[in-house]
């Protein structure tokens, strides 16, 4: 076990420590605007090559732009969150990433499954979702409850 003690208290591991959670919630809030943005700039090329797929297909293809931004949200999630660095750009600008609390890594199933939870609990929820954070531990959502993760702050 890599135990150590600080200001008096044992911490097992990273996500033990209570100075792990500081400003997660807001910088989590931010990192989503930060990672919308960037969906919405690469949504941009594809959205372009589905207009030119509909015109060579006498307008067939321009049913793809009913999926595209979901398309480009999910591939943008498994390679970013799944990936090593567990965090999207807009959280690695924040200083935070995903972690589960059984230590394994998240991949990028893990990944896509926590932001559908957390879209299918907006679409019943709306923001109250961020509710949760106000009374659970570790400021974890729903969604965070549901899988078995965190979010936690990277310098920490």
């Amino acid at each position: 076990m890599n135990a150590r003690v600080l200001d008096g208290e044992i911490i097992t591991s990273r996500l033990d420590d209570v100075r792990a959670y500081d400003g997660v919630r807001t910088k989590r809030i931010l990192a989503f605007v930060i990672d919308y943005v960037i969906v919405a700039l690469l949504t941009i090329p594809f959205a372009i090559l589905v207009f030119f797929l509909g015109l060579l297909t006498l307008g067939l293809g321009w049913m793809l732009f009913g999926v595209l931004v979901p398309t480009v949200a999910i591939l943008y999630i498994w390679n970013t969150l799944g990936s090593t660095d567990q965090a999207t750009t807009g959280m690695k600008m924040m200083g935070i990433r995903l972690d589960r609390l059984d230590g394994r890594p998240i991949d990028g199933l893990t990944a896509v499954v926590h932001s559908v939870l957390f879209w299918a609990g907006n679409v019943i929820l709306s923001p109250l979702v961020l509710l949760v954070t106000l009374f659970s531990d570790r400021k974890r959502t729903l969604h965070d409850l549901l899988l078995g993760t965190v979010v936690s702050r990277t310098d920490r």
